[in-house]
């Protein structure tokens, strides 16, 4: 077989989708670490000294550099340096920030004079958690730089071929550590007699096998280049043309389409990961049960998520509609929540309160498997990391002032009520930036009604 007939290693089913666990299973870890806490926020208080106020403010940390600027020097770094080594760096600062939180949070932290140091000033944080702090803001850069990395990976390896169903099925092994670790750290922490620091350590661990995933992801994807060098579908050395530039950046700020992308997508996750920071104690209070009782009631939210997520990603490769399925999950989610809002606390109901958990997951599964994909659509491939990671900077930016409007409100109105009434808010705009994102590419012909797969 000829050099030009023979297969290039991603026309192969096996590596490709081997590269997809790979990767997935990073993220599926790190979704694990980002929530290890949450069902331990009353031992986190008890054993640790937190309250509320300091453990949301722990929660925040970890969009904060995201935000002051590092998600675009990621971008940069990804476009700059190619995904081998940003992956094997985002996957490092995973691990480097575990290791930081867990240290903070350890017995053998507390009677440090560093740690004595610490508590010294800001009185209102223990130690312990600026420490902790400290660790999520270095995870929160990796985790956020290796979402974005992830995205233009699966770009790479599954161009013209599967690629929806292939973001989806990343974002359903995802979503399904949150599932996971709902109902494993507790379940850890209980047999090392109610530690926070055992399932923390637990996860920490994950991530570290993660790094060795992408180790292993270098050599593979190292060797599709050489591939691609061969058959000369790519040069060994970027044409100057080809190369990414910083001034780059300035044709992303200034799309129109990237622009809506990214406004449509602070606005439906804003609605998405807030609420999911205040579900468990809305629902608490809501139906008058226990914090265990409603932290597995919303364990359902990502489970019809992760199910429908690569049905969506097959529909879309095939048949398209990516504009339109945007408007749809944007509509679910204005219901859900105007439900939450005005039906249930009327009719108090455990399945009721599934039920509208687990239609919020339609949603879920609709706009991020329809998102991600459109996006090479409307941004040239060299830039593509960079506007991958400008998107979620923005994201980035709602995520870590949303919780705080969020509590602001239910500290002043003492309830749920206008809360629900601003998510379901975010909705009703995200509603209206697919509209315009249909109308754009209704002008501008980008193609985000057509299958993935052509031919």
């Amino acid at each position: 077989m000829s050099a030009k007939t023979a297969k290039l290693l991603n026309d192969n089913p096996l590596a490709r989708w081997g590269v997809l666990i790979l990767v997935a299973l990073m993220m599926f870890f790190a979704y694990m670490f980002v929530d290890v806490m949450s069902p331990l926020k009353s031992l986190v208080e008890s054993n640790l000294g937190w309250d509320s106020g300091v453990f949301g403010k722990y929660a925040a940390s970890e969009y904060i550099l995201n935000v002051c600027g590092f998600l675009i020097i990621a971008g940069v770094i990804l476009d700059k340096l190619g995904v081998r080594f940003s992956g094997i760096l985002s996957a490092g600062l995973m691990v480097l920030g575990a290791g930081i939180k867990f240290i903070g949070i350890s017995d053998w932290f507390q009677t440090t004079a560093f740690a004595q140091w610490l508590g010294s000033w800001w009185v209102e944080m223990p130690a312990s958690a600026k420490m902790a702090s400290l660790g999520f803001m270095i995870f929160g850069c990796g985790c956020e730089m290796e979402g974005t990395n992830v995205s233009k990976i699966l770009a790479k390896w599954f161009k013209g071929k599967e690629m929806a169903l292939a973001m989806g099925l990343e974002m359903a092994i995802a979503r399904l550590g949150v599932f996971a670790v709902m109902w494993i750290a507790p379940i850890i922490s209980s047999r090392f007699d109610s530690s926070v620091l055992a399932p923390l350590g637990f996860c920490g661990a994950l991530l570290t096998i993660g790094l060795l995933n992408f180790v292993i992801f270098a050599f593979l994807d190292k060797k599709f280049d050489s591939q691609l060098v061969e058959r000369g579908l790519a040069t060994a050395e970027k044409s100057p043309e080809d190369e990414f530039h910083v001034s780059d950046l300035g044709a992303i700020f200034k799309s129109k389409m990237f622009w809506i992308v990214a406004m449509l997508c602070v606005l439906y996750y804003s609605a998405i990961f807030p609420f999911q920071r205040y579900a468990p104690n809305f629902l608490e209070e809501t139906l008058n049960i226990d914090a265990g009782t409603a932290s597995r009631l919303f364990s359902c939210f990502p489970i019809l998520a992760m199910c429908l997520t690569p049905l969506l990603g097959i529909f879309l490769d095939r048949k398209g509609k990516g504009a339109s399925m945007l408007m749809v999950g944007a509509l679910i989610m204005i219901v859900c929540h105007l439900s939450f809002a005005f039906i249930l606390p009327v009719f108090p109901k455990k399945w009721l309160a599934v039920l509208l958990i687990v239609v919020l997951g339609v949603s879920f599964s609709l706009v991020p498997a329809a998102l991600w994909p459109s996006v090479p659509k409307i941004i040239d491939e060299k830039i593509l990391g960079s506007a991958y990671c400008l998107i979620f900077w923005v994201q980035n930016i709602g995520l870590c002032l949303v919780p705080m409007l969020i509590g602001s409100l239910r500290q002043s109105t003492g309830g749920y009520l206008v809360p629900m009434i601003v998510f379901s808010s975010f909705g009703v705009l995200a509603f209206i930036f697919s509209l315009l994102l249909k109308k754009e590419d209704r002008n501008r012909n980008y193609g985000l009604e057509e299958p993935n797969i052509k031919g």
